[in-house]
């Protein structure tokens, strides 16, 4: 599903274009089996595009409501949602609406950035993990930020990996760290496209230099099949600063990558 909402954004805008451009960017991926998985994931799972979420822009009072009333329908079906941003503000009502299903879930989020500043305002995409921790949607012992290169004095209890330690240590130990914090619980999946480094992820609204390359993103994804997923979220891919397709390919095959490792579960159980 898509949320093609960009106005909490606090430098370059168009991440609202989102959705579509990462459906795009997505249809290669389609003309051979997965790789490396060697199979074709959709034998495995049931899935369907739902569409955008509809959001009435001229009324922001309306935006998380929608959100939240929109992924309720999806989770109250027994789906489980891969959605597609939208800036990185679309986190906080969908995880209000995992939570009212599964409880408060460990948080595993890639990303340049914490999100856990103070609010600046009711739609924000700097605060929202912050306000999640408050409001309990968030299992803060088992949660864990991965690529943080950005500074923040204030410490919520979520494990942070940030990335100098994957650049001096690989990305082995940084997937056992993620593994060790997160355990058997269950698991909300926010991949901030800033988490690849400018170089990788030209498109996106608040680029931060020394980040990873999308090989590097693609064999985390990998790694976590073991991982008790109840959903994921893509957010932050910006069309109008991109570059030949390099950020929303790079986001279709993250998000492909995901749906690879739920269906290999789902597969292997078969067996």
């Amino acid at each position: 599903s898509g949320v093609p909402f960009d106005s909490a954004v606090t430098n370059r805008p168009g991440c609202r274009l989102g959705p579509r451009a990462i459906r795009a960017s997505s249809v290669e991926l389609a003309s051979l089996n997965s790789y490396p998985f060697g199979f074709d994931p959709f034998k495995h799972l049931n899935v369907i595009d739902y569409g955008d979420c509809y959001l009435n822009t001229h009324k922001p009072e309306s935006i998380e409501k929608s959100i939240y009333d929109h992924a309720t329908t999806i989770i109250n079906s027994g789906a489980k949602m891969l959605t597609f941003g939208g800036d990185h503000f679309i986190s906080l009502p969908l995880l209000r609406a995992h939570a009212e299903t599964y409880g408060p879930v460990s948080l595993l989020q890639f990303d340049s950035h914490c999100d856990t500043w103070e609010p600046q305002g009711p739609i924000d995409h700097g605060t929202m993990f912050l306000t999640a921790v408050k409001e309990g949607l968030i299992n803060v012992k088992n949660s864990i930020q991965v690529g943080l290169r950005t500074h923040n004095d204030l410490d919520v209890g979520i494990e942070v990996i940030d990335v100098r330690y994957i650049h001096e240590n690989g990305i082995k130990k940084s997937v056992d760290r993620i593994l060790n914090r997160i355990g058997d619980t269950q698991c909300y999946l926010t991949f901030d496209i800033d988490f690849l480094d400018p170089a990788f992820a030209p498109g996106t609204g608040t680029p931060v230099c020394g980040g990873v390359a999308t090989w590097q993103a693609l064999e985390f994804i990998r790694s976590l099949i073991n991982i008790d997923f109840v959903g994921m979220d893509l957010v932050e891919v910006s069309p109008p600063f991109d570059h030949a397709e390099i950020t929303s390919m790079a986001a279709a095959t993250v998000a492909h990558d995901w749906i690879c490792i739920m269906a290999d579960k789902k597969r292997s159980l078969k067996l």
